[in-house]
């Protein structure tokens, strides 16, 4: 055999291996794509079928027809609309406040100089080494001793603790070039109008990013909502689908007709706004590395 026909057949058996391996990795992502995806293909199969057939022996991949009594009777017979206005409430207000204070606060830290900036810089940075679990009893001794529990504004307060958010815009600021800043103060422009008008324009792709991923964790909030909402007119959705379990008991179909209603608007969310959500994961899990 001759050096070019040999010099052929290694690069087809090195395609040869490439190809395998990435039929092999292609086969393993489908595989652990499908075990992640089927508890929620389940849990929406389930919520449409009736309760009856929710607990019949066997796995039944389909419901026998599609029923919507679960949805009427979690809509009907609970507080889900309330809850659903409690989730928008808190979850737009955690969002416009952290988003707005954390531009706020990365600005200032970029671009201002004053006495204990980088104090201030350091702490930011070493809150990541405070869960935020860890300071609910403080959180809540706090709420209640203001008389803030039950409220709206009792549930975002303490949910407006967002230093990813502060230490991504700052990342941004500071790679803006001084030049724009200098000309605008000659202008007068002064602080709130370089920010507003100079710098958050011109970063209005990681500000929608930022605000789409901290609405989501916001309307996700379980743990302080639980707490901070004691009174079932108050709670808000993730809360309040815990209740409907407690009231219907071992009826499946109900209970998962009023997850599914829960998850739907952060589903959407997300189809809607996927590319947006995947650059705040990604800018989020490069500050945290």
């Amino acid at each position: 055999m001759s050096s070019e026909n040999q010099s052929i057949a290694v690069k087809t058996s090195g395609r040869g291996f490439v190809d395998l391996g990435g039929w092999l990795l292609t086969a393993i992502t489908v595989v652990v794509a499908a075990i992640w995806f089927f508890p929620l293909y389940w849990a929406v199969v389930t919520s449409f079928k009736t309760d009856d057939e929710a607990v019949r022996a066997g796995v039944n991949l389909l419901p026998d027809a599609l029923n919507f009594s679960g949805y009427l009777f979690v809509i009907l017979n609970s507080s889900l609309p309330i809850w659903y206005l409690n989730s928008v409430i808190t979850s737009v207000g955690v969002t416009v406040l952290a988003v707005f204070m954390a531009a706020c606060t990365g600005y200032a830290i970029s671009q201002l100089r004053f006495p204990g900036r980088m104090l201030l810089w350091y702490l930011i940075l070493a809150s990541f080494m405070v869960p935020v679990s860890a300071l609910i009893v403080n959180h809540f001794i706090i709420i209640a001793g203001v008389k803030l529990l039950n409220t709206h504004l009792g549930i975002i307060l303490p949910m407006l603790i967002s230093p990813v958010t502060i230490i991504v815009y700052k990342q941004f600021f500071d790679g803006m070039p001084r030049e724009y800043r200098e000309a605008a103060v000659i202008d007068g422009a002064n602080e709130f109008q370089l920010l507003f008008r100079i710098f958050l324009p011109m970063n209005w792709g990681v500000t929608t990013a930022l605000a789409i991923i901290t609405f989501i964790g916001a309307w996700n909030a379980f743990l302080w909502p639980f707490l901070a909402a004691q009174n079932e007119r108050m709670m808000t959705v993730t809360v309040g689908i815990t209740a409907v379990q407690d009231t219907f008991g071992v009826a499946y179909a109900r209970v998962l007709a009023g997850a599914v209603l829960a998850g739907l608007p952060v589903a959407l969310a997300y189809l809607l706004f996927q590319r947006r959500v995947t650059q705040a994961i990604t800018l989020s899990a490069g500050i945290k590395g």
